[in-house]
């Protein structure tokens, strides 16, 4: 799932801001501009796996690594990657500067955290939205309860739905990517026990990337009365959009806001708060909580949706015309954080 969330995700655009970013062949990064030069405080390192530019799921990363700095009178430091030959002598270079912490986000980061880990005993590494095969006491891990959104936008699926039918478009039939769909078919189940739901997979020979087959899925679903789309296609769900639009339904989107790209079509988003998952992880590292893997969910503020977060009225999301919609998904959130309901993973199965 982890590969698709990157490459969901750089369809949002927002500036880098203040951050200072070092890419292979500027290794050495540069002190945080928020941070002073002279700081007796913790030192910490964020490497990417991919430009931080144009991508909110690693910006929001950015965000949390400087914040845990001023929170710890220290400093920060970003390295951006491009490719894996970047991704390689970036974390290579984050070792050598021996940070009290080394951030790493995706999957990508597994292998050479693993050889790292096992070379520097001494060094913390803190992965955020993957986890090494092997538990060492010097990796920590954050990863997230996405069902659990899922679930909630499902329910706002199931509450708008005119036709009673709700589907997703996920990318291979397999537990866990089905965290993308199932949870969206309970949520809408939940609130309306008559819904007709169903998923269709992308599948293929590039099912992270191929918008065609995607927007062939969703298609599937349309024609057969489907108003409600989960679009779980990574960079396909471009055409999860495209399709609903064509034919004036409605899709979800996940990571970040996708609302933007088209508006009036995605309703809402399920949110991954990578910025969260740092300050925290961090905090547990230097706290002595080190070789463990934590999960953040609604409850610890890691999975969130678009509508529950501030700012709704000017997201261009569909679910900001519907308090009343909200008010109940926010009823059921509440539930899931008290352990009054428990949402299924299918991932767990």
């Amino acid at each position: 799932m982890h590969r698709r969330h990157r490459r969901t995700l750089q369809l949002t655009a927002l500036a880098t801001g203040t951050v200072l970013l070092a890419t292979a062949c500027n290794a050495a990064a540069k002190n945080d501009s928020s941070a002073s030069a002279g700081s007796s405080g913790k030192a910490f390192t964020l490497v990417t796996p991919d430009s931080v530019g144009e991508n909110e799921f690693l910006k929001l990363a950015v965000s949390g690594i400087k914040d845990a700095a001023k929170q710890h009178d220290g400093t920060s430091k970003v390295y951006e990657s491009t490719d894996t030959a970047s991704q390689q002598q970036n974390v290579q270079a984050a070792v050598d500067a021996k940070p009290d912490v080394i951030v790493l986000v995706g999957f990508e980061f597994a292998d050479l955290v693993a050889q790292q880990a096992e070379k520097n005993p001494k060094q913390q590494f803190l992965m955020v939205d993957a986890c090494t095969t092997k538990t060492y006491q010097n990796v920590s891990c954050a990863v997230f309860r996405e069902h659990e959104g899922v679930y909630l936008a499902g329910a706002e699926a199931g509450l708008l739905s005119e036709s009673g039918r709700v589907g997703a478009v996920d990318v291979l039939d397999t537990p866990q990517f089905r965290r993308y769909s199932d949870p969206f078919a309970a949520g809408a189940k939940k609130v309306a026990a008559k819904t007709e739901t169903s998923t269709r997979f992308v599948g293929g020979q590039s099912p992270f990337d191929d918008s065609a087959r995607a927007k062939e899925q969703a298609n599937t679903l349309l024609s057969k009365g489907y108003d409600q789309v989960m679009a779980a296609a990574a960079a396909g769900n471009y055409g999860v959009f495209e399709a609903a639009k064509a034919k004036g339904a409605f899709a979800y989107g996940v990571d970040v806001n996708q609302c933007p790209s088209a508006p009036g079509t995605v309703v809402d988003n399920v949110i991954k708060r990578t910025d969260v998952a740092v300050e925290k992880g961090i905090e547990a590292v230097l706290g002595g909580k080190t070789g463990t893997t934590v999960s953040y969910g609604l409850k610890e503020g890691g999975i969130s949706l678009t509508g529950l977060e501030d700012g709704v009225d000017s997201s261009k999301c569909v679910i900001a015309q519907h308090q009343d919609v909200l008010t109940k998904v926010k009823a059921l959130r509440d539930q899931i954080v008290s352990g009054e309901l428990t949402v299924d993973d299918p991932a767990a199965k």
